[in-house]
């Protein structure tokens, strides 16, 4: 693995079909091509309101939620610790998560620095030929460890374990 590959793997899950309603956020820190650190955040989206159908995808309820901090909070904290050291986020189907973070930062009038996007779903249909490129499946085609999907926090995980592997087979290729 190339030296120097560091990056945030980023993930959103949120509690309607809304953009702006991340209810949980996760990242997975990778320094010099190495996973270092895993975090995530509960976070109580605008007046704490869920759809049946998104808990039935990530099973956060506004119970969960009730006493999380804001998602402006939680980005400050995403900002101050990480943000000087990265400038890359990686995250599987990227326009969705970026959507999810510009929706946010327009209804929370935050400025969101300039930020290198990179999509592992879009990688992994460059480079292999399964019939099916959900996250889930192709951690399990590649033996990549999967945790609990559609909890932010695994799915970041998962979906750095799966760049490094996807930047791995695309170096050898050069």
């Amino acid at each position: 693995m190339k030296d120097g590959l560091n990056f945030i793997a980023i993930d959103f899950e949120t509690a309607t079909p809304k953009r702006a309603s991340i209810c949980e956020v996760g990242i997975c820190v990778v320094r010099n091509g190495e996973v270092v650190e895993t975090r995530s955040w509960l976070v109580q989206p605008e007046e704490n309101l869920y759809s049946y159908w998104n808990i039935q995808c990530h099973g956060i309820r506004p119970e969960d939620t009730e006493n999380s901090p804001s998602f402006p909070e939680v980005w400050e904290e995403i900002e101050r610790l990480y943000l000087d050291e990265f400038n890359t986020f990686v995250a599987h189907n990227a326009p969705f998560d970026r959507s999810c973070l510009e929706h946010s930062a327009k209804l929370y009038h935050l400025h969101l620095p300039d930020i290198n996007w990179q999509c592992s779903l879009k990688t992994a249909r460059q480079v292999y030929d399964f019939g099916c490129n959900t996250l889930g499946y192709l951690c399990e085609q590649l033996g990549i460890p999967e945790g609990t999907h559609h909890r932010a926090g695994d799915d970041a995980e998962m979906c750095a374990r799966l760049y490094l592997r996807e930047m791995k087979l695309l170096q050898s290729y050069i």
